[in-house]
Formats: C-alpha cells, structure tokens, sequence
C-alpha cells in the first residue's frame, strides 16, 4: 500500500521549493493548489462555481478570475466555505485516481497550503511541516508575489497558527537557507524509505 506523506507549510515558507527538490528526487508529488486550479476551470466545476457568486467571476477568455474571486472570499468566509465544498471533494477524488497510478512507489507526496485546514492531514500517514519564522515569510511572500504586507497578514490570518501546525506534524523543516533544509529533506525521505 502506497503511503501519503503530506507536506504543508504556511506562506513564504518554502514549501514549493521543497516540493520541487522532492519531485527531482523522482518522487511522485501532487501539488493540491495547482491540481485545484485545474479542476476548478473544469467545464464540471466553472457552471457550479459560478452559481455561488452573483457577479460575473470569469475573464474574458472564459476562465476563472481568480484574483477577483480571492478578493470576494477574503472578504465573505461563507463564500469561501461554498466554494471549498465544490473544490474539496473535486480534488480529492482526483487526488485518489492520481494515487492509484503510483501504486507502486512506497510513498507519494501530497503539497497542500491548507492540509490542515482542509482536513487533508487525517488521510497523511505522516506529515512534514516546513516552516520559517513569520518575518522571513513575510518578506519571501511579498517579494515573490509583488504585494504588500498587508496582502500577506491577511492570508496569514488565514491559515492555522505555526505552533497548531507544529503539534500535528511529524516531521519539522525550518527553512532559513536552502542548503541545510534540502540536507534535512534528504534525511527525512531516508527515514521515510526505511519505514
């Protein structure tokens, strides 16, 4: 039986990167948020998305406006929750194909921002956690998504606290430089192949 190793880390923590280095490694590895951007521009999904919101959320291109969509849930939590329970189920019956076809590996990754959040967490056999301290976050976040600090404070306050993710977690990586984190990578996915 394949096993599932969660991988989370809240904003500006590294956690792509980490997921990319695991993926070069030959690991199979699901990154949830870009499998749901997929899914969520679906002609299954977009008719059912678009029900929840009264004004137009698509481009002129025919797919989500997705930045306009984040801008009405960040400001109406229960819009957030509907479009959670279209998006949810959609991923994880995707997510349960995917790992139908890696069968075969002893264990396949899945990177979620909102693992815990989402519950994803309690399908995981194990967990690992990348984490930095919250200014460094900060100052990744605004860099690499060109906004300002305010932006990332809200999507901060968004996701579960550092110490409630730690607590549930297996595995801790704290991601100040890239050398030492992908050394600690390396020993975690040894342990892993052991079990």
């Amino acid at each position: 039986m394949t096993r599932i190793i969660g991988l989370t880390g809240g904003i500006g923590s590294g956690k792509s990167t980490v997921a990319n280095y695991i993926a070069s490694k030959g690991i199979p590895v699901y990154i949830a948020d870009e499998e749901a951007k997929k899914l969520m521009n679906s002609e299954q999904l977009l008719t059912k998305i678009q029900a929840i919101f009264e004004e137009n959320i698509m481009t002129d291109s025919g797919n989500l406006d997705r930045k306009k969509i984040a801008e009405i849930v960040f400001n109406a939590p229960e819009k957030l929750t509907e479009l959670n329970k279209i998006v949810h189920p959609a991923v994880k019956i995707h997510f349960d194909n995917w790992v139908k076809l890696h069968k075969n590996n002893p264990f396949v990754i899945k990177e979620a921002a909102i693992l815990f959040e989402s519950g994803g967490n309690l399908t995981c056999d194990k967990v690992i956690l990348v984490t930095a301290p919250e200014e460094l976050r900060i100052e990744r976040a605004m860099k690499r998504d060109k906004v300002d600090r305010a932006s990332v404070m809200k999507r901060i306050q968004n996701q579960w606290s550092e110490e409630e993710k730690i607590k549930r977690s297996d595995f801790i990586v704290n991601n100040l430089d890239l050398k030492t984190t992908l050394n600690k990578i390396d020993q975690i996915l040894k342990i892993l192949s052991k079990q």
